[in-house]
């Protein structure tokens, strides 16, 4: 049998990231070849991918980051089977160096990120080895992205949820803290979208539709039905409208007012919300 050196184990596990032991074992049994030794970890990945396809990914780490210029900012999930590899420092630093792919080459879409190239594999290919290394089912389970004037990223502790945020201006009195503390406000308060005029109109008719049905059930006379209907639908937009929603460091103003009191042409042109297991 041919004899494995320990430099040699290592030179595999430092292009591959799988453990000692599985890339002493692919040497071997790959007789020394080192391509065939990548070759076999690659497809012991498939081969627990396709064992494991039934298991449920509802673990995982959310990143949140913001390129240099700070005009692009991407946030995405990548899901693993339990909190223990969740928590484990290399799994998450794979998610931090995927996250810095997108950040580089500014993907439109999860499909886009999924081909892009990390270290001579697709980061699609790139999580199948990180199968192949940990044994557990992963997937790129979401990818958003804002490009604006000025963005901003926002990771809560624990790395379960991260928002991102975009102005419409790059530069002014106090922005850095403006936008940090709306994009903690998208984290706390979930909204669905920036302002009235963002909600889909699918979403409006059926929560009017609802507000009927409500009035119907406590017995409104039916000529206030539709009033009553669309006073819940602005209820309904200052809960779950950014710009319209209590500002959560002082409730007494709304994030709109907040906004006009530093600069009155200030506004958030988007935002992303990603929560594991939303």
């Amino acid at each position: 049998m041919i004899k494995i050196t320990a430099a040699e184990v290592n030179k595999l596990r430092k292009q591959t990231g799988a453990g000692m032991m599985d890339c002493k074992n692919a040497l071997v049994e790959n007789e020394g070849d080192f391509d065939k030794a990548i070759d076999y970890l690659r497809k012991k990945g498939q081969k627990i991918a396709s064992k494991r396809a039934d298991k449920e990914t509802s673990e995982g780490v959310v990143i949140a980051k913001t390129n240099t210029e700070k005009n692009f900012s991407v946030v995405l999930i990548i899901s693993c089977e339990t909190d223990f590899v969740a928590k484990n420092q290399d799994f998450i630093d794979y998610v931090n160096s995927v996250t810095d792919v997108a950040i580089k080459n500014k993907p439109k879409s999860i499909e886009e990120l999924k081909v892009i190239d990390i270290n001579g594999r697709t980061v699609e290919e790139s999580i199948l080895d990180q199968v192949g290394k940990i044994g557990e089912k992963m997937e790129l389970a979401g990818y958003d992205f804002v490009d604006a004037a000025r963005t901003f990223a926002y990771n809560h502790q624990g790395n379960k949820l991260a928002t991102i945020l975009g102005l419409n201006k790059s530069d002014g009195e106090n922005i850095d803290k403006i936008g940090t503390e709306l994009a903690m406000q998208v984290a706390a308060m979930n909204p669905i979208a920036v302002d009235k005029s963002d909600v889909p109109q699918k979403i409006i008719d059926k929560e009017i539709e609802i507000g009927k049905e409500q009035a119907i059930q406590e017995g409104k006379p039916e000529q206030l039905i539709e009033k009553i209907a669309l006073g819940k639908l602005n209820k309904f937009y200052k809960d779950n409208t950014l710009l319209n929603q209590d500002f959560v460091r002082e409730s007494k103003k709304t994030v709109r007012q907040y906004l006009a009191e530093n600069d009155k042409d200030l506004t958030v042109t988007s935002f992303k919300r990603l929560m594991l297991g939303a």
